[in-house]
């Protein structure tokens, strides 16, 4: 088995996922919270 050293394995790809993930997560709050507010004002 080969030797491990923390702290060696490139993760740049699972980094840019985890960006990724936060970025759509963010635009999806965003979105949803401005259509309860179209909503709320709208289908009264």
């Amino acid at each position: 088995m080969a030797e491990f050293k923390h702290g060696t394995m490139d993760i740049t790809a699972q980094t840019k996922t985890y960006e990724g993930f936060v970025k759509f997560v963010v635009w999806a709050v965003v979105v949803l919270a401005l259509l309860a507010v179209f909503m709320a004002v709208f289908m009264t």
